[in-house]
């Protein structure tokens, strides 16, 4: 099959999965069903057609109102479907037909949508983690993939550690620290990237976090409102975005350069 073939199809198989997970995005913080009831309008309640349901199409076509009732469509529809398609089209692009595509595509779709729930609703859904973790380990044992040892000790090792960094940090600072979504989310990050790019997603997501999140919070003034809190699970997301793509690079720049070693 050409190329262009595949990375269409993956552009296409992108877009459906982005519909999807738009879905998962609304519905997972709420605790509701992602398969009843259909989607329908937030203004009229109407179902939404199989024809004004067409990933990113259907945003431009009804130029981001509901057919029946003239309600704005968030925009976050046609830009997550977009997202997906092109994580699912690099993936092609990068590594082909394997079991390498397949486990990047699905990976960076997971940190995407736990990106959106957490800086939405400070929340991220087990269904997204835990049940990410289930798909990292299920990929891992699929010969030709990554490692299953590796996934299976990346999960553990950073499971743990993410429990000893909160009990570490609430002893230190007598107030609760890290959330339990954060720490099943190192678990599913360990499962796809094993233990050096779980690490390396800590140092890079707490960096992020403090070069960007912390401005734009004080910025909004929401620090007094939201407890403190940043929304660490969206940092922690790109930061595995980045360890994913760029991992051992990182690392062997810091080696060499930083550290001075080799």
């Amino acid at each position: 099959m050409p190329d262009f073939m595949i990375w269409s199809l993956a552009f296409v198989l992108g877009a459906l999965i982005g519909s999807f997970l738009n879905v998962c995005i609304y519905r997972w913080p709420a605790e509701e069903s992602v398969i009843r009831p259909r989607s329908h309008c937030a203004g009229c309640g109407s179902t939404v057609l199989w024809y004004d349901n067409i990933p990113i199409v259907s945003w431009i076509i009804l130029r981001g109102k509901c057919r029946r009732c003239g309600s704005p469509i968030s925009v976050q529809y046609p830009v997550i479907e977009l997202a997906t398609a092109l994580v699912w089209t690099a993936a092609a692009i990068r590594f082909g037909l394997s079991v390498q595509a397949i486990h990047a595509a699905i990976f960076l779709t997971l940190l995407l949508g736990i990106a959106m729930t957490d800086a939405r609703e400070m929340v991220i859904p087990d269904q997204f983690s835990l049940g990410g973790a289930v798909i990292g380990l299920g990929l891992a044992a699929i010969p030709g993939g990554f490692p299953i040892t590796d996934a299976l000790i990346g999960a553990a090792a950073s499971y743990a550690m993410l429990w000893i960094l909160k009990w570490g940090a609430e002893k230190a600072f007598h107030k609760p620290a890290l959330g339990v979504g954060d720490i099943h989310m190192m678990l599913m990050i360990g499962a796809f990237l094993g233990v050096s790019g779980a690490i390396l997603t800590v140092f890079l997501g707490s960096l992020l976090g403090l070069v960007i999140g912390v401005p734009i919070m004080l910025r909004r003034n929401r620090l007094r409102a939201m407890g403190t809190y940043l929304p660490l699970g969206t940092f922690l997301a790109m930061g595995a975005a980045i360890a994913h793509a760029w991992g051992p690079q990182i690392t062997d720049w810091y080696i060499t350069r930083v550290l001075g070693i080799g």
